[in-house]
């Protein structure tokens, strides 16, 4: 069931991915608040039971978090400064654990965390999973 589930919230969030951006298909491309971003929303909406008036004090405080480990990872980029980064990351996630827990809980922070890693596991996963079909698609098709 909980599968159906989320199916269907993946399949609703390309649909409306795709009609937002008005180029179907578009929605794949990374960095453009797509599919993965929506996947990722209904993934942690889900994760962290939220409620309208969690939702509403969570997702700007989210939206800013986001911003913020986005331009960390763009300093890395530019200085491969291994150290730095996790430090950044460090010094972000505190920040924002504190402003998590005054606007849900101090469990819902934690979980808010954990949600995070997870998501990343679980798309890393179907990434490696999709690239095996593929594979197997190749390697099942007609020889040139």
């Amino acid at each position: 069931m909980k599968k159906i589930v989320f199916l269907l919230i993946l399949l609703g969030s390309y649909a409306l991915s795709c009609q937002a951006q008005g180029g179907g298909g578009r929605g794949l491309q990374r960095g453009d608040g797509g599919i993965l971003e929506s996947v990722h929303i209904a993934y942690l909406t889900k994760q962290l039971n939220l409620s309208p008036e969690e939702a509403q004090r969570f997702w700007p405080i989210y939206n800013q978090y986001t911003t913020d480990m986005r331009n960390a990872r763009l300093a890395y980029n530019d200085h491969k400064d291994e150290l730095a980064f996790d430090e950044a990351n460090l010094i972000i996630k505190k920040k924002y654990s504190a402003e998590i827990a005054k606007a849900l809980s101090p469990g819902k922070a934690n979980d808010f965390f954990r949600a995070e890693k997870d998501f990343r596991g679980f798309v890393q996963k179907e990434w490696m999973e999709r690239r095996q079909e593929k594979l197997k698609q190749r390697r099942g098709g007609p020889l040139p």
